[in-house]
């Protein structure tokens, strides 16, 4: 256990050193959201265009891996969903919080953290979480919030969710280079360096972005918040743990990747839905705050838990 906190103890430092540097002033909310941007569009896209190019489409999509963390991530998501309306709340509301109950950092702090710590055989797993992520979650959210709003399904609901997908840079990363794999297409030394020293700027910048940008966020509505991470960072893993491995029996070294990622801090694009469509924007920022300020033990905890029995 203490071999692995010691082991992710430096990239919560540098989230620590992006939390300072915004914190003093030294970086500015408009230096962290170009760094932030450079990051999604360029750094991280990179690296992931260079994983997917070099899987094949079976290392990156089983059915029983996708079926056990969606049941786990539902059950997790119905709960908050059904806490949230009996408190009054409405659904858009609902919908917000459910999605900090569910998704994680998987981008900015999953991808490079979880491939150092659990090894390069992780890359598949953790690109099936985020793609369940990103296409499922990712839309029933806009679909929830918009649907709401209007009082109908619409096809325009569908187009914007669509739209929204085609134009994720990390979806089309992904998917460009399973196209690349798939066709064996070859590439280029150069354009393979290029995109090796490109993706390496993405662990550093990504850990810095979400340093900087948690100390714009609040701490307001803690209860409420601190039940939402408790979703997040306890109840999403066990959920998905029970899924994987007694349901479902989705191979252990595979599992715990699931489980390892399910367990990561509240993402910063619920954030950035949240205030766009301006619902609970200071209750996901809470969210945020707390559970990455507790994923430094909750994290470690569950790491050193996956690489001990199943691994």
């Amino acid at each position: 256990m203490w071999d692995i906190f010691l082991k992710t103890l430096p990239f919560f430092m540098l989230i620590g050193l992006g939390y300072g540097a915004a914190r003093t002033k030294f970086f500015s909310e408009e230096a962290t959201a170009y760094l932030t941007k450079f990051v999604f569009y360029f750094a991280l896209s990179a690296m992931l265009f260079r994983f997917s190019a070099n899987l094949s489409l079976g290392a990156i999509f089983d059915w029983s891996f996708v079926l056990a963390y969606l049941t786990g991530t539902l059950a997790v998501y119905l709960t908050a969903t059904a806490v949230a309306m009996r408190r009054g709340i409405p659904v858009t509301e609902a919908a917000v919080e459910a999605q900090c109950a569910t998704i994680g950092n998987v981008g900015f702090l999953g991808i490079p953290m979880l491939v150092l710590l659990l090894g390069e055989t992780a890359i598949g797993p953790i690109m099936m979480v985020l793609a369940v992520d990103l296409i499922v979650f990712g839309s029933l959210i806009v679909i929830l919030i918009t649907g709401a709003r209007d009082g109908r399904m619409s096809p325009k609901i569908l187009v914007t969710v669509a739209v929204g997908l085609i134009k994720n840079p990390m979806i089309v990363s992904i998917s460009l280079g399973l196209l690349v794999s798939a066709f064996a297409l070859p590439v280029p030394v150069p354009i393979n360096e290029f995109l090796t020293l490109l993706g390496n700027a993405a662990t550093p910048g990504a850990l810095f972005a979400i340093g900087a940008s948690l100390a714009s966020k609040s701490a307001e509505r803690v209860a409420v918040a601190a039940w939402l991470s408790l979703c997040k960072l306890v109840l999403h893993p066990v959920a998905v743990a029970i899924a994987a491995l007694l349901v479902f029996n989705v191979p252990p070294a595979m599992a715990g990747v699931m489980i390892a990622a399910a367990a990561l801090p509240v993402a910063g694009n619920v954030y950035i839905i949240a205030q766009h469509y301006r619902v609970a924007p200071s209750r996901a920022s809470a969210a945020i705050l707390l559970s990455t300020a507790a994923s430094i033990v909750t994290v470690s905890v569950t790491i050193a838990w996956v690489t001990t029995y199943l691994r």
